[in-house]
């Protein structure tokens, strides 16, 4: 059993490793990963065709079916990832960097360009693809973040995560 207030959906061979910026309050109050009442990450899933079936947070574990998987950079839950401070972004950079040498995931999607600026230490950053690894031998993929705090278009997210579906599929 973890230690984390939200733990983590991994396992051998994943596809994808969704990395979000840290647990909501609902979510680590549920145990589970996109529990939020506003939040679309279940809905752009299947809308995007990533799952073929609508999943909600109840059964984020089936991730793992798809070949999914589903991790935060920093474990503290919050209200709001600007409650985040520079320090926990380092140190769950440092984690996150041994979670990814230890599960090698073909892919990474950073929920949120934020998180991935974090890790990557980027500034200039556009969505989808990187041409850059920030671990050797994984594909980053930055897509929006699913909170309902983002005010970017669902149509716009939705038409990003096909991005990376279409991607996955290309590498299969």
């Amino acid at each position: 059993m973890s230690d984390k207030p939200l733990p983590d959906i991994l396992g051998p061979g994943l596809k994808v490793l969704f990395i979000g910026y840290n647990p909501g309050l609902r979510s680590a109050e549920m145990g589970h990963h996109y529990a939020g009442k506003s939040n679309r990450f279940w809905d752009i899933l299947f809308k995007s065709g990533l799952t073929p079936v609508k999943l909600d947070y109840t059964r984020d574990r089936e991730l793992l079916n798809f070949g999914y998987g589903s991790t935060n950079i920093i474990d503290r839950p919050s209200k709001s990832a600007a409650e985040l401070t520079r320090e926990e972004y380092l140190a769950g950079k440092e984690k996150l960097r041994e979670m990814l040498n230890e599960y090698r995931p073909s892919v990474v999607c950073y929920v949120g360009i934020g998180v991935y600026k974090a890790f990557s230490g980027r500034r200039e950053v556009n969505w989808g693809h990187q041409s850059e690894e920030t671990v050797q031998g994984i594909i980053d993929f930055v897509a929006p973040s699913t909170s309902g705090l983002n005010r970017m278009p669902m149509v716009v997210q939705i038409k990003l995560y096909s991005e990376l579906k279409e991607f996955i599929s290309r590498m299969s």
